[in-house]
């Protein structure tokens, strides 16, 4: 990958994971998934880039400032989806508490 290459993949990165954001921020859970997938395989794109280009320093600033914005939208990101992680994990555990509940009394129920 050259180096201009490897600049718009993270400029391309930058931009989904701004999307992204703007997902979990409107609830679109659906979207926010595709999303992912599309940053994950850009990710990939560029961990299997090897060796990495030499970028000029001017280049190289601005991959750290992508990158320093990359990470702070992750962060609100999960700061978003993290309380309705745990919400559905409660709902997901207390649904499987009940299910279990209602299947040990009807097994003494048939005894």
């Amino acid at each position: 990958m050259t180096s201009a290459e490897t600049i718009m993949t993270y400029k391309a990165i930058l931009e989904i994971t701004r999307k992204m954001l703007s997902a979990a921020r409107n609830n679109q859970w659906d979207e926010l998934v595709v999303l992912e997938k599309e940053c994950r395989n850009l990710t990939e794109k560029l961990m299997n880039n090897n060796p990495e280009p030499i970028l000029n320093e001017d280049l190289l600033k601005n991959k750290i400032n992508m990158i320093h914005e990359i990470l702070n939208e992750d962060a609100q990101i999960k700061a978003i989806t993290q309380p309705w992680m745990e919400k559905l994990q409660h709902m997901l555990n207390t649904t499987d508490y009940s299910h279990k509940t209602r299947q040990a009394y009807h097994s003494v129920e048939n005894i």
